[in-house]
């Protein structure tokens, strides 16, 4: 069994850890890239080196100046992660409380509510053309992917923080705090939330891993001004040579793992929602 699972690890993790090795090399004509080690593949991706056309590099953004020193941020790195984390917002917003009611309650057409809960569980094509069509006002915003990619991702958050629910003594947790005079918002912000940390985290990791990565929307709705980071990607590994290409899947790739690192620690740690 463990050798099973470390061949498969194996199998999984190589095409990362060679596509990461390759972002350093200046050359990949073959199985395996060579000419090492340069930083000039990352120096372009990041904006650090020109670049022209299609294979232009990531903007950077003045984020404040002073003194005579002038901090940049990279525009399409940054917008791209507020948008994702502002989808996971209000996932979090709306799927956990509807994970709590359909695991909790027992109502007429609960069942009905569990479908709609997952029924944007759909290709981001479908939806970005359905999204152009109902919503054109919003079509090209920052609103309007943040939206677009909360409703995309919906039903992983709902899906991770029920199972958390189902699993958890609810009723018992909630008389508990009754009977000590917690009234029915506190108990479920400061007792039945909490304890569902595993799961919320887990969503959140999930939705917002997906919502960054997310391509098909993105091209649909998106119109003009700062780029999502999945259409950078594409840009890209469309148009640029294996090594920059490599830099760039590299680099989204060392966001998602911090992130994710990130956010598992708050879960380890725990949370506290008392403000």
């Amino acid at each position: 069994m463990t050798a099973t699972l470390l061949v498969v690890v194996a199998f999984l993790m190589v095409p990362v850890v060679l596509t990461f090795v390759g972002s350093f090399a200046s050359e990949w004509s073959g199985v395996v890239p060579s000419g090492f080690v340069t930083l000039q593949n990352w120096r372009e991706v990041l904006g650090l080196a020109a670049s022209i056309g299609s294979q232009r590099s990531m903007g950077w953004d003045t984020l404040f100046s002073l003194g005579g020193v002038t901090v940049a941020v990279p525009s399409e790195l940054l917008f791209s992660v507020g948008l994702a984390l502002g989808g996971v917002f209000i996932n979090l917003l709306v799927g956990v409380p509807i994970a709590y009611a359909v695991a909790r309650y027992e109502f007429r057409g609960d069942e009905w509510v569990n479908a709609i809960s997952v029924l944007p569980l759909v290709p981001g094509v479908i939806l970005g053309v359905a999204f152009l069509r109902a919503y054109p006002n919003l079509s090209g915003t920052s609103f309007g992917l943040i939206v677009g990619y909360s409703l995309l991702k919906a039903p992983f958050m709902v899906m991770a923080v029920r199972s958390e629910f189902e699993s958890m003594p609810l009723r018992r947790l909630e008389e508990s705090a009754r009977s000590l005079g917690a009234s029915w918002p506190r108990t479920f912000l400061t007792v039945i939330v909490p304890n569902a940390r595993s799961g919320i985290v887990s969503g959140a990791i999930i939705c917002w891993t997906l919502a960054a990565a997310e391509f098909n929307f993105s091209y649909i709705v998106w119109a003009k001004g700062t780029q999502p980071l999945a259409l950078f990607l594409q840009r890209h590994i469309s148009n640029s040579s294996f090594t920059k290409a490599a830099a760039a899947v590299s680099m989204f790739f060392c966001i998602i793992v911090a992130i994710t690192v990130l956010l598992q620690q708050v879960g380890s740690r725990g949370f506290d929602t008392r403000g």
